[in-house]
């Protein structure tokens, strides 16, 4: 186990084109929502890059830190922390000023059945927060959701294409998009709505289901057959990085990696790491949720961390034992229900 902790320690360091740009960055980082699935690791490597820049600023991360572990241990590496309840007015009034805000907050699993809540959190709250930060640069992170499913073979829609959103959760992630791109020309404020699609990592994410599945001799479901990732560490320096990038109107970019990848291609891999044959279900529809992401990378590069090092790395995380978040991503669902 200390080899792995040792192995995610390493995959936490950041690049030096995270600490060059972080060097360009002027005052405090606010990250709204940090106790979330990114939140943690993007605080700790941008405490980190300020470090290794000596630019001095702070990094200041907000949740209702139900788990007060995660605050401790982001407060262990130099994050300073507020319990705050966002969609509480006093709470949210309390919170610091700050030059540069990335907004990570957000519902989705348990949208069916209590969609009042994920509008409220979705498409109310970023208005608040557009207004309190009227005169902050803000990355506000969106969904690949918020798109229509494409063809396998087009190459994956960007930014130009226009959104159809399946089911509230998608909706209410559009109707965020809508909001803090209705603030940003009204108040002049610089934006970037981050749409990411999906994010990967040792304690979840696609991979790891599919690894999973391999493993336990589950069948994998073949209606959305093909998919985008991108490792959380990539995407958490595109995001701290993306504060350079706002703009008035809102800047809109994709985030994932560059392959149209196959879950079948994905599962096979890991049968031949596990020695067992994966085991599958229904036929592929043809098409799939598919991010265009080359804006991002012509602005940051490709990832770092390629796919097959995702396969080695999930593949070892499991075989060893890491921790696991139990949160799934639904990727083959295809009627929106969250």
């Amino acid at each position: 186990m200390d080899e792995l902790i040792s192995l995610e320690q390493r995959m936490l360091e950041p690049s030096p084109a995270l600490i060059a740009d972080v060097s360009r960055i002027k005052g405090d980082i606010l990250l709204l929502g940090v106790a979330g699935k990114m939140g943690p690791a993007m605080a700790r490597v941008a405490r980190k890059a300020v470090d290794a820049a000596g630019t001095g600023q702070r990094v200041i991360g907000v949740s209702r830190f139900s788990n007060p572990a995660s605050r401790a241990e982001l407060e262990n590496v130099g994050v300073e922390t507020i319990a705050a309840n966002l969609l509480d007015d006093q709470d949210l009034a309390n919170l610091p000023d700050a030059p540069n805000v990335i907004y990570l907050a957000g519902h989705k699993f348990g949208t069916t059945g209590n969609e009042s809540y994920t509008w409220a959190m979705n498409t109310y709250l970023p208005g608040r927060v557009a207004e309190k930060y009227r005169d902050s640069n803000i990355v506000a992170f969106s969904s690949g959701n918020v798109l229509p499913f494409v063809p396998v073979t087009s190459g994956g829609a960007s930014e130009d294409v226009a959104p159809e959103p399946i089911g509230e959760y998608a909706q209410s992630c559009l109707g965020r998009e809508r909001i803090f791109e209705y603030f940003s020309q009204k108040n002049g404020t610089p934006m970037l709505i981050y749409r990411l699609n999906y994010a990967v990592d040792f304690r979840y994410g696609v991979v790891l289901e599919i690894a999973k599945s391999v493993l336990n001799g589950k069948p994998i479901d073949l209606r959305t057959e093909n998919v985008n990732v991108i490792w959380q560490g990539d995407a958490n320096e595109i995001a701290i990085r993306s504060l350079l990038h706002c703009e008035s109107p809102a800047k809109m970019l994709n985030v994932t990696g560059p392959e149209t990848l196959s879950t079948r291609w994905l599962a096979n891999q890991f049968g031949l790491i596990f020695g067992k044959e994966p085991q599958f279900a229904y036929e592929p529809q043809g098409t799939a949720l598919l991010n265009n992401a080359s804006e991002c990378h012509r602005l940051f590069g490709y990832p770092r961390v390629t796919i097959r090092e995702i396969i080695e790395l999930t593949a070892r995380w499991l075989r060893e034992g890491g921790e696991q978040l139990d949160k799934p991503t639904h990727f083959q669902e295809r009627a929106g229900k969250f």
